[in-house]
């Protein structure tokens, strides 16, 4: 038993090791952007963070498959409690030693969690037969082929694997328990297992003992693993959900974000006073727009991890719709694909290093920013109240105010407005006569 307990608690540390390591690089990633200030009170952030994440709200504009996904996500978190006695045991090398505190209670508790584990194994089954046979569009497009689309399977497989390790475990130590094998405290029934125990009916004592370890490893051995495997996979939102809607920003929806130099250029222009704090001239270089990910805020780049790649922006957004080449799910994929390949970078090749890629060109066009129609459709479809659409807006910031590269009739507008005060070529003592038709 003695071994065991080492072996346990190697393994523990090393997945906890290589756990923070991983998400210590996604922190330093995303608070590689610029300063953001969340707004509102922490009351309202808090109640965004219950309703949008914990909740799932938005979920349930599709009822059958907000059920679905709800009983994956509570049933996966709520059997998770579970491991806490798993670890126990592993130190101490005792076997459900949550058991003689709770009495009888234990075996409603672990009936429960079977009933959820049963949900999870059905739910995951409908959503793999759904992602593979059903061939919806938001799964079949392009943005989402190759590695993108199989980590979503992968997923789904390992929930049933570690869902189905659990339950065998359970129902090998019934059929130990009733044999009076020692060191099997009787627990009563649980809810799925006992009608799985029969099954082992005809095994050997040491044979069931091994099994028993075998699951039980399985399944301790496969959540130390999907722990590790999050911070490579799209279900990094199982954690992020939560910081990132309760940093939503909470003005309305598709509200530009000014920038302080041209707003006080705008004043002069308008001979409108200028605040005291603009007044003081600065060296700081001015980059209008983001050019690369560093130039978002980390609100921004905490979005793309959160990203949950299930399309349903994409689903809504009417560029996408009618063919063209926006997406605004692989807005979010290719920034999050960008902070990687920076990071990766500086780890391999220096701190100091410089590639000469960036977000803008390199990984989202110009032909995608300029068919984004600031709709807001993609901002109200996201479950976890992402915003591609900032991130869309300060790209074209740069494109259009860096590099002056914008359509004719953007170009014409952008002079009526600067000579005119208006979009329209006429001056602005004439705009309202059309009243007086």
């Amino acid at each position: 038993m003695i071994y065991s307990q080492i072996i346990f608690a190697f393994v523990l540390g090393i997945s906890a090791w290589y756990f923070i390591k991983g998400f210590s690089k996604i922190r330093a990633n995303i608070l590689s952007g610029k300063n953001y200030i969340p707004t509102g009170t922490k009351i309202q952030r808090i109640k965004n963070m219950i309703f949008f994440a914990l909740g799932q709200k938005k979920m349930f504009d599709r009822p059958i498959v907000g059920i679905f996904h709800f009983i994956i996500y509570v049933g996966f978190l709520i059997i998770n409690i579970e491991l806490l006695e798993i670890v126990i045991d592993g130190f101490l090398g005792t076997h459900r030693i949550f058991m003689p505190v709770l009495g009888s209670f234990y075996s409603f508790v672990i009936g429960f969690f079977e009933v959820l584990a049963l949900g999870v194994v059905i739910s995951c089954v409908v959503f793999f037969l759904r992602r593979n046979l059903l061939k919806l569009p938001r799964f079949t497009s392009t943005d989402l082929k190759g590695w993108a689309f199989r980590d979503g399977n992968y997923i789904l497989i390992i929930e049933v694997i570690l869902m189905f390790a659990f339950l065998q475990m359970n129902a090998i130590d019934l059929e130990l328990q009733n044999r009076n094998v020692e060191g099997f405290h009787p627990t009563g029934s649980f809810a799925i297992s006992q009608f799985i125990s029969p099954l082992y009916s005809y095994s050997s004592i040491n044979g069931l003992i091994s099994a028993e370890r075998f699951y039980w490893w399985v399944h301790i051995l496969g959540i130390f693993a999907f722990a590790n495997y999050l911070p490579k996979s799209k279900h990094l939102h199982i954690i992020l959900a939560f910081p990132n809607t309760f940093y939503t920003r909470l003005e309305p929806k598709g509200e530009m974000s000014f920038m302080k130099t041209i707003n006080k250029e705008v004043r002069l222009m308008l001979n409108l006073p200028i605040k005291e704090e603009e007044q003081a001239p600065t060296n700081e270089v001015i980059r209008f727009g983001a050019k690369d990910t560093n130039d978002l805020t980390w609100k921004n780049l905490l979005e793309a991890y959160t990203c949950t790649e299930c399309g349903r922006c994409s689903s809504v957004c009417p560029a996408n719709l009618t063919g063209k080449l926006l997406s605004p799910r692989k807005i979010m994929m290719s920034t999050r694909d960008r902070m990687e390949e920076i990071a990766f970078n500086k780890e391999t090749k220096g701190a100091d290093f410089k590639d000469d890629k960036s977000l803008y060109g390199d990984y989202i066009s110009q032909e995608e920013l300029l068919a984004c129609t600031t709709c807001n459709a993609c901002v109200e479809a996201c479950p976890v109240n992402i915003n591609p659409l900032e991130i869309i807006l300060e790209l074209r910031r740069y494109m259009i105010m860096e590099e002056s590269k914008s359509p004719q009739s953007w170009a014409a507008m952008f002079s009526n407005i600067e000579t005119n005060f208006s979009p329209w070529k006429f001056p602005v003592d004439e705009r309202s006569k059309w009243t007086n038709q």
